[in-house]
């Protein structure tokens, strides 16, 4: 260690080997995981002391997940480091590696005990706490033996290190493996006596040596020579099966929905089977993801009410381009423009002029008579509403939630879609599908492509995440939809712009 820094008579618990980094973590990874401490094996981690003074701007606020992942990082420091001596000396982690907060000691009163502070000062504006969190690392790496590492959410903040001659990269743990496949779904060659075989008996087992590679329900397609093809669904252990779909599906009151293309019926497979809990759905814009979600949702609640009670819609509520400020109204006033493509999704399962449904009347009837104390005029639409669909909100039958205010929510026996889930961080995911009580289900649907949360990319988003890891498990599918079936201009558009 140089004495020349001012750090020759502090002792460090710094592990020094060969393979070993030491990692300087920059404040958004901790907003981002409370929980990176354990995860950088055993390697050194380093806090600046300036990203402390973030988290402490940052734990007031209350409603928000960054202020509660800063309170949460700050309870986590202060068992790890109960006091000054461990704060300075750092502590072993139970991975093996050590965690310390460093201060650095290149500058002190504000003014630069080193050439390379003072050059570094010239390029980057010291009063900046991203620069600041840069000098730190660049602190550590010239005074502790192993290379020096700061990782960071921030691609800014990435660039400038690299620029000034220290190594960063972004926060990996949380990233699937690699960009989703662009493969819908896998083809695999059979006879065409198997094929017939497996028409007829509606089950087929694969060679042992495919199996490993198939997922618990993954959907496929069976080709033969001929050009023979029929779809399958992988249940495990090498059984395939025949997809179980009716003719079509439909709201109460409303027009008969039919899948348009093979990947939309691996989709409307998984949403009307009540084995499978969890489905993630990759769609660009006009592959039905919305719609089929929706329609599926709303029959069995409908038509199977020992299944569901009903049906909960919410999505990430970040906004392309500009916003227009704070929204006025109750919650669904709020809400509605968030929502305003599962309205026009209703609108078109139900127009206006198809009669009513007499089993859905009925079931709406039987709500009504157990809510004589609730006005009806005050409900969404009104009695002089013109749009079928509202019935569905009247009755309770579709709700809206709000995701902000789901934590702590226990939610039985719906029907639960999430739409826009590639906008939410793993955390925020895991937060939403843990409220999920047995009895109910929940869709994750989303475009990986379509990300406007600057925290999150298509590789390290909550429903990649979320797809990746609960890959291969009995309750959980994965589907992709690719081919737009909206418009021939909107598909020409999602291809091409």
């Amino acid at each position: 260690m140089d004495s020349s820094t001012g750090a020759s008579k502090r002792t460090t618990r710094l592990i020094d080997a060969g393979k070993i980094k030491t990692y300087v973590l920059d404040t958004n990874v901790l907003l981002h995981d409370p929980h990176c401490i354990f995860k950088f094996d055993d390697n050194n981690l380093v806090i600046p002391i300036e990203v402390l003074e973030e988290l402490d701007n940052i734990k007031v606020e209350q409603s928000s997940e960054r202020g509660r992942n800063a309170r949460r990082v700050h309870r986590l420091l202060r068992e790890l480091l109960p006091d000054s001596r461990s704060m300075l000396e750092g502590v072993k982690l139970a991975t093996g590696g050590t965690l310390s907060v460093v201060i650095n000691k290149f500058i002190e009163n504000g003014k630069s005990k080193s050439p390379i502070m003072k050059n570094l000062g010239d390029i980057l504006d010291p009063d900046k706490k991203d620069n600041r969190i840069i000098a730190a690392a660049l602190f550590v790496q010239n005074t502790f033996p192993p290379p020096a590492i700061l990782v960071s959410k921030d691609v800014n903040v990435q660039l400038k290190a690299r620029a000034v001659g220290l190594e960063s990269e972004d926060y990996l743990n949380d990233k699937a493996p690699e960009e989703p496949d662009s493969q819908a779904y896998r083809v695999i060659n059979v006879s065409k006596y198997e094929i017939q075989r497996f028409a007829s008996e509606g089950e087929f087992e694969i060679n042992e040596e495919m199996a490993p590679q198939l997922a618990a329900n993954e959907y496929l397609l069976m080709q033969t020579e001929e050009g023979k093809t029929m779809p399958a669904r992988h249940y495990g252990d090498g059984v395939l099966r025949k997809l179980v779909i009716p003719e079509f599906v439909k709201a109460p009151g409303g027009i008969p929905i039919r899948p348009r293309n093979l990947e939309q019926r691996f989709f409307m497979d998984a949403l009307l089977d009540d084995s499978i809990s969890l489905i993630t759905c990759y769609g660009k814009a006009g592959t039905g993801k919305t719609l089929l979600s929706t329609v599926c949702a709303i029959h069995q609640a409908v038509h199977d009410s020992s299944l569901y009670d009903g049906v909960s819609i919410t999505r990430s509520v970040i906004g392309v381009g500009k916003e227009i400020g704070f929204l006025p109204g109750s919650l669904e006033e709020k809400m509605n423009p968030w929502l305003q493509p599962y309205y026009d999704a209703l609108e078109i399962l139900i127009p206006p002029s198809l009669p009513k449904d007499p089993q859905f009347e009925k079931k709406r009837q039987r709500r009504k008579s157990k809510e004589k104390d609730v006005d009806s005029s005050a409900s969404v639409g009104g009695p002089s509403s013109s749009k079928p669909y509202e019935k569905l909100l009247e009755t309770g039958l579709v709700e809206i939630e709000a995701l902000c205010f789901i934590r702590g929510r226990s939610i039985p026996r719906r029907f639960f879609i999430l739409d826009e889930a590639q906008q939410l961080t793993p955390h925020e995911v895991k937060t939403v599908i843990t409220r999920i009580s047995e009895g109910s289900k929940i869709v994750l649907i989303g475009d990986p492509d379509q990300i406007d949360n600057p925290y999150v990319d298509s590789r390290s988003n909550g429903l990649v995440y979320c797809a990746n890891r609960m890959r291969d498990q009995a309750i959980a599918a994965h589907v992709k939809l690719t081919k737009g079936e909206r418009s021939l201009l909107a598909e020409l558009a999602a291809d091409l712009l």
